[in-house]
C-alpha cells in the first residue's frame, strides 16, 4: 500500500487520562464512557466517531464526481455504540447517517453505497463491526 498520511498519537492514564496527537497540534482530556466522577473530558468513542465522519464525508466529495453527482450539500453523522459481545470481548456498533441536498434518493444510495466501500474507516471496521447506513435525502439543508 502506498502511504499518502502518517500520524500518530499517545494515550496516557487509559479512559481517565490524556490523549494528544504526538506533534502536539491537539490534545484531550479523557473520561471513561460511564464518567461518574464529573470530571469533564472527552472519550474514545467520541473522538472515533468524529474521525470516522470527517473522513467518511470527505470521501463522499472524493467519489461524487466520478458519479457524476452535484449535490448541492451534504453531512454525514456517525453514532457510536460500546458494548460486550457474547464471547466477553467489547466490540462496538456504528450507525452512520447522510444527509444531502440536491440528489434522488436513488443516487444517494448508490453514491453512499460506494463511499462505503472506499472509505479508510469503513474498510477498517468491515467484517469486524456492525454498520448501518441511513440516508436522508432533504428539499433544503438544515444544520
Amino acid at each position: 500500500m502506498k502511504i499518502f498520511y502518517h500520524t500518530s498519537a499517545t494515550a496516557t492514564g487509559g479512559r481517565d487520562g490524556h490523549t494528544r496527537v504526538d506533534d502536539g497540534s491537539i490534545g484531550f482530556d479523557l473520561v471513561g464512557f460511564q464518567n461518574e466522577s464529573g470530571k469533564t473530558g472527552t472519550n474514545p468513542e467520541q473522538l472515533f466517531a468524529m474521525g470516522y465522519a470527517a473522513c467518511f464525508d470527505s470521501a463522499m466529495n472524493h467519489i461524487a464526481p466520478s458519479l457524476g453527482i452535484q449535490a448541492k450539500k451534504s453531512s454525514t453523522s456517525v453514532a457510536v455504540g460500546i458494548g460486550q459481545k457474547a464471547d466477553g470481548a467489547f466490540g462496538l456498533d456504528l450507525d452512520i447517517t447522510i444527509t444531502v441536498e440536491g440528489v434522488s434518493r436513488e443516487d444517494a444510495e448508490k453514491w453512499i453505497k460506494k463511499v462505503h466501500e472506499v472509505c479508510p474507516y469503513s474498510n477498517a471496521v468491515r467484517g469486524n463491526v456492525e454498520v448501518r447506513l441511513h440516508v436522508k435525502v432533504v428539499e433544503e439543508f438544515d444544520l
